[in-house]
C-alpha cells in the first residue's frame, strides 16, 4: 500500500487513466464485493443510523481469514420492525403499490397496456428487495452457501419471468430478454460506470481487478461459443435431422455450461477466501473497527420468510406481465423484440444498475465491474442454460439458437469489452 500511495502522489499532475491492479494485490474480485451500498437517495432517513446492507453481501470474514457467521439470536425483530426494515427502509419501495394496482386493472378493464406498464413498475422494487433478503440470509449461512444463494437469486427476477414465458411458449421472448440482460450490463451499465467515474475522478486513477475481469471475460467467451454452434448449425443447414439436431446440441451444451459454472463457483468459494476489504485510492483500511463492521439487519428466519414472500409475489406479477406483452405490443405499437431486449432487462436489474454507477462515482470501479461483467457471466453461464433445461423438462423446444444476428451482436460485444479492458491495461505502461 505504501508503493500504491507513492504512485498516487506522483501521478497527481499526469493524464488520468484507469489502472488495473493484479489479483495478488487486490484479492478476489467477488470477495471484495461486500462494500456497502451507501446511496442515501434510495433510503429513508430512519434507516440511515442502521448499518447499511452490502450490495453483494457475503458473510463477514475476520482478519485472520476464518469464516464468521452471525448467530441467529443476535437479532430479535418484531413483525412490525421487520416490515419497517424490509418494506419502508428504501424509497424505491414507493413503487410497490403498482403491483396490486396492475392486478386490479387487469380484473376490471383488461387493458394490456396499463397492466404491462404497472407490472413493470411493481416488479422493480421487488427485485431489489429480493437481492437484499438474499444478502441478509448470506450472513448466517457461511461463505460457501452464501455465495451459492447469491448465484441462485442474483438474477431470480429474469429467471421467473423467463419460466412464465416458457410455460406459454414465448421462446423468443425468453431468448431476447436474457440476451438483453447481458447487453445492458456490458454496454449500458459498464459505459455509464466508466463515464460517471471519469467525470468525478478525472484528476486521479481508478483501480479495478485485472485477474477477475479476465476470468469473467473468458467465461463469457465460452458462453458465446455455446450459443454460436447451434446458430451456425441452423444457418448452414448441415444438421442431420432438421429441427432436432440443434435442439440436442443446445441441451448438451447447456449441461456443459452449467457444470463449468458450478466449477467456477467452487473455485471462487473454496479457493479464494481472503479478507473482504474495500480497496480504493487514498483509503485507509481500518479493519477491526466496530464502527465500520457491517452487520445483518434481520434474522435468518426473517430472511427466509421474506425470500419466500418476495419470490411468490414476483412470480404472480411476472405472470400478469408476460400475459400482457403481446397485447401491449399491439396497442402501444412497440415491437415485442424491443420489449424483450430493452424493457424486461431493465425491470429485473434497475436497482442493481443504478448501484453499479453509484459505486463508480464513489471511486469503487472494481465493484461496478463486478456488477456489470459478473452479472453478465451469471446470466450467460447459468441463466440461459438453466432456461434450456427447464424448457426440456416442460417439453418446450427452448434451444441456444438465438438467431445469427443476435448471436453475432453478443459475440462482438464480448470482444469489444474484453479488448477495451486489455487496452486500459496497456495504457498503464505507455
Amino acid at each position: 500500500m505504501d508503493n500504491h500511495d507513492n504512485n498516487n502522489n506522483n501521478n497527481n499532475n499526469k493524464t488520468p487513466m484507469v489502472r488495473i491492479q493484479s489479483t495478488v494485490e487486490m484479492g478476489s474480485f467477488e470477495e471484495r464485493s461486500v462494500i456497502e451500498f451507501e446511496d442515501e437517495s434510495l433510503e429513508s432517513p430512519a434507516s440511515i443510523p442502521r448499518k447499511k446492507h452490502s450490495f453483494h453481501a457475503a458473510p463477514h470474514i475476520s482478519a485472520d481469514g476464518s469464516d464468521h457467521c452471525y448467530p441467529e439470536e443476535i437479532i430479535r425483530n418484531s413483525v412490525i420492525d421487520s416490515i419497517k426494515i424490509v418494506v419502508f427502509s428504501a424509497k424505491i419501495n414507493l413503487l410497490m403499490p403498482f403491483g396490486p394496482l396492475a392486478i386490479l386493472v387487469d380484473k376490471l378493464s383488461g387493458n394490456h397496456s396499463w397492466v404491462f406498464f404497472l407490472s413493470l413498475l411493481g416488479i422493480i422494487p421487488l427485485a431489489e428487495r429480493l437481492g437484499y433478503a438474499t444478502e441478509q440470509l448470506a450472513w448466517f449461512t457461511g461463505p460457501t452457501v452464501g455465495g451459492l444463494l447469491n448465484a441462485t437469486f442474483g438474477n431470480a427476477t429474469e429467471l421467473i419471468i423467463s419460466i412464465h414465458a416458457l410455460k406459454i411458449g414465448m421462446i423468443r421472448v425468453v431468448q431476447q430478454s436474457l440476451l438483453g440482460s447481458i447487453l445492458s450490463n456490458m454496454l449500458l451499465v459498464l459505459g455509464c460506470a466508466f463515464f460517471g467515474g471519469g467525470l468525478v475522478f478525472f484528476e486521479q486513477e481508478q483501480v479495478f481487478n485485472k485477474g477477475a475481469v479476465a476470468v469473467d471475460s473468458g467465461l463469457l467467451l465460452m458462453a458465446v461459443m455455446g450459443l454460436l454452434f447451434p446458430a451456425v448449425l441452423h444457418s448452414t443447414h448441415t444438421e442431420l435431422h432438421f429441427g432436432t439436431s440443434e435442439l440436442a446440441l443446445s441441451r448438451f451444451s447447456s449441461c456443459i455450461m452449467l457444470v463449468a459454472y458450478a466449477s467456477y463457483l467452487v473455485f471462487q468459494l473454496r479457493r479464494q477466501k481472503n479478507v473482504y476489504v474495500p480497496v480504493s485510492e487514498g483509503e485507509t483500511q481500518i479493519e477491526g473497527s466496530s464502527d465500520d463492521e457491517e452487520a445483518p439487519e434481520i434474522s435468518k428466519w426473517e430472511s427466509i420468510i421474506w425470500l419466500s414472500i418476495l419470490t411468490a409475489w414476483i412470480s404472480v406479477l411476472s405472470e400478469y406481465l408476460v400475459d400482457a406483452i403481446e397485447g401491449a405490443s399491439v396497442s402501444l405499437k412497440i415491437p415485442v423484440a424491443f420489449i424483450s431486449v430493452i424493457l424486461l432487462p431493465i425491470v429485473g436489474n434497475a436497482a442493481e444498475h443504478a448501484g453499479a454507477v453509484m459505486f463508480a462515482v464513489k471511486d469503487k470501479l472494481d465493484i461496478s465491474l463486478g456488477v456489470a461483467i459478473g452479472s453478465s457471466t451469471q446470466i450467460a453461464m447459468f441463466g440461459i442454460p438453466f432456461c434450456v433445461v427447464v424448457g426440456w423438462v416442460m417439453g418446450r423446444p427452448m434451444d441456444l439458437n438465438f438467431q445469427l444476428f443476435e448471436t453475432a451482436t453478443l459475440f462482438i460485444t464480448v470482444l469489444v469489452v474484453a479488448f477495451m479492458l486489455q487496452l486500459l491495461q496497456v495504457s498503464l505502461y505507455t
